[in-house]
């Protein structure tokens, strides 16, 4: 967890920075007077954990894109180091290269042995370059495919972790296929005889994401946000402009309970009191003990039911009207 004078606070988060200084301040006065301030102290955090939970309880779409984004929020190789135990990580898609956008292997969850996959964005600037800022080139799908066709041939569950602002738009990347490699995959993935799980844990944009978020299940967690296209750039598409962005994430539908409403996800999951960049912890027990028990439901049905259950809940998605025939 990052040390409270190396945080980054939100604008909203100024209440909960304003308590901390707080506490700071008076256990620096009190370590100078040698008196002892514990009581006041213990109602200072506990105001802290109350205005957490307040600021969660209340955030607008936006607020909830910006938490997604929260600089010391974890990402999935932290997910992975506090949930499972001897993770072997795979590289390459045994093509063209290794992408470092996308990482993933075998790991035990609590005894059972699954392949897990997710996009990772890095810690600090030097990481975010090599890690593409979590955007994958096609090698990172194809990479993600071979490794779940690897989880099938070895008849094991895989959980995918979503969180990516969308696909790598570079040049490179169509010319290497990058629409085919995300086809592939969300094609691949409908077939797949193993029970897979996919839970956006950050930001789940576009294609980006939908390469790696065909499931039997997909949760997402409290403060992230799933949908087409990212608030900036429907603003900047519909109003010429970023600066509708607030209005464009109001109007997306685009937190988790609306992604529930529409049938579009499982469940939500919640976080830890102001959200998972607080508790790394707490967050990754939280994710952990939601996957256990429903892993071993998916286990319970036959491989072939749990594939056609799979595709019909992605058919049944969306809605339409039908025009009648003119007579």
């Amino acid at each position: 967890m990052p040390e409270f004078k190396k945080r980054q606070f939100l604008d909203f988060e100024k209440p909960i920075k304003d308590l901390y200084d707080q506490v700071e301040q008076i256990k620096t006065t009190a370590e100078k007077n040698k008196t002892d301030v514990s009581g006041y102290v213990q109602v200072l955090e506990q105001k802290i954990i109350d205005t957490k939970r307040n600021l969660t309880a209340n955030l607008t779409p936006w607020q909830k894109v910006q938490l997604s984004r929260h600089p010391d929020r974890p990402y999935t190789l932290k997910y992975i180091d506090k949930m499972c135990t001897n993770f072997v990580e795979l590289h390459g898609d045994r093509n063209v290269k290794d992408d470092m956008a996308m990482i993933g292997g075998f790991a035990d969850l609590d005894g059972e042995t699954v392949m897990i996959i997710g996009q990772q964005k890095g810690i600090n600037t030097k990481m975010r370059q090599l890690r593409n800022f979590g955007m994958a080139n096609p090698e990172g799908y194809r990479k993600a495919l071979r490794l779940m066709r690897l989880a099938e041939k070895f008849n094991k569950p895989i959980i995918t972790l979503i969180d990516t602002p969308g696909a790598y738009p570079g040049l490179e990347a169509e010319e290497r296929g990058q629409g085919e490699a995300i086809a592939r995959n969300i094609f691949e993935m409908m077939r797949l005889k193993v029970p897979v799980i996919c839970v956006v844990i950050g930001e789940g944009a576009s294609g980006g994401a939908l390469g790696i978020g065909v499931g039997d299940r997909v949760f997402m967690m409290e403060n992230t946000w799933y949908t087409v296209i990212s608030p900036e750039s429907c603003s900047s598409i519909l109003w010429r402009s970023w600066d509708k962005k607030e209005t464009a994430a109001e109007q997306l539908r685009l937190t988790g309970n609306d992604m529930l409403h529409f049938g579009l996800v499982d469940g939500v999951i919640p976080e830890p009191a102001g959200g998972s960049h607080w508790d790394y912890d707490e967050a990754a027990e939280i994710l952990k003990q939601f996957l256990i028990p429903v892993i071993k439901e998916l286990k319970q049905i036959p491989a072939d039911l749990r594939c056609e259950q799979r595709i019909e809940k992605f058919n049944k998605m969306g809605f339409w009207n039908e025009m009648p025939e003119e007579a």
